[in-house]
């Protein structure tokens, strides 16, 4: 730890130079867990530096994910848990680089907050690091910024960054997408990280007791429940682009079912939902229930129990489904492509 640095005129102005680098010296053993053989560079640095394995790429692609958590820390704050919100940062990056067929190299993330206590941000940079792992990237970077009067000192913002890699050749894309092939589904964990403006609201999670077992929810609190991590799909994808023909994948996030399955289908096709075998989570009944909110609005605004949707052709669908749950995931079919001028059709 640097012993040499520290000015106390900074340090009257609210910026502890020195909590700083006693938080770096915490996360250090977390980040180390991370660590993969393209990793170049070492903590501190001004640059993370990363070396690609290359072989047997013909063309490689770098792919960028950025995204945070968003209001989901006001959840955090709330239960003073903080060591889960970065396994829903990572979460949030690569499982969009993954859309793309590509593999997630490495991992950057920031911390802005109130007053730096080396202790929390370190939990913080444990549950990236969390993320990092599940998801086989490389936390080769980031920044803590302190940002007194700007943040309340026990509030803080997080956001990350991911760049992953992929063969031009194989590139997701709906180019191939057909009349006929099938939709399977990715359990989520529960509400994820999108649409927590509208669960705050809901449960008044501000005033409401928020610490209490609920029976609807398994025994769970609600804040409990909806500081679930998000599931990070990197690793049961990868193994599936290995074997089989994936034609379309969507990241189920802010916008629901109506926004984001859209978004991997082509002009001409509609991905045609079958209601009735979407496994909706008693999580998201609750918010309906609580909020008073149309089935229609739930399912544009929340993944309802499905974080990520992959199109294969009906002819693989068999392997796929035993793929993805040799690989962890209770995936199973939630519908299947047809012609129509809609993108999208529940029902």
């Amino acid at each position: 730890m640097n012993t040499q640095s520290k000015s106390e005129s900074y340090a009257a102005a609210g910026v502890d130079i020195v909590a700083g680098y006693k938080s770096v010296e915490l996360m250090k053993k977390h980040i180390a867990t991370t660590m993969t053989p393209g990793v170049f560079s070492d903590v501190g640095g001004f640059g993370g530096l990363f070396a690609p394995d290359l072989t047997g790429m013909k063309q490689p692609i770098l792919v960028s994910g950025t995204d945070g958590v968003g209001t989901k820390l006001k959840l955090a704050f709330l239960m003073d848990k903080h060591d889960t919100v970065g396994i829903d940062c990572v979460a949030m990056c690569v499982n969009d680089v993954i859309c793309c067929g590509a593999k997630p190299l490495f991992f950057l993330d920031y911390i802005a907050c109130g007053k730096n206590y080396p202790e929390k941000i370190a939990d913080i940079v444990k549950g990236v690091c969390d993320g990092c792992v599940q998801s086989g990237a490389a936390l080769i970077g980031g920044e803590t910024a302190e940002m007194p009067g700007f943040y309340p000192v026990d509030e803080y913002d997080l956001a990350g960054y991911c760049t992953g890699i992929v063969d031009r050749e194989k590139i997701i894309d709906n180019k191939t997408m057909k009349e006929g092939d099938v939709i399977i589904a990715l359990p989520s964990s529960g509400v994820h990280s999108n649409g927590f403006s509208l669960v705050r609201k809901v449960f008044d999670v501000e005033n409401a007791d928020i610490k209490s077992p609920v029976e609807a929810l398994g025994g769970k609190s609600i804040g409990e429940t909806l500081l679930t991590p998000t599931r990070i799909y990197v690793k049961p994808v990868l193994a599936l682009l290995e074997k089989v023909h994936v034609r379309g994948i969507s990241h189920i996030t802010g916008g629901g079912f109506y926004e984001n399955i859209p978004r991997s289908v082509p002009d001409g096709l509609c991905a045609e939902i079958d209601r009735a075998s979407v496994k909706v989570l008693p999580i998201f009944d609750l918010i309906a229930e609580k909020g008073g909110i149309s089935e229609r609005d739930m399912f544009n605004t929340f993944n309802m129990g499905v974080g990520m949707s992959i199109v294969v052709p009906a002819d693989e669908q068999d392997e796929a489904l035993e793929i993805l749950r040799r690989n962890g995931e209770d995936a199973y079919v939630i519908g299947k492509i047809v012609k129509a001028e809609e993108k999208i059709r529940i029902c």
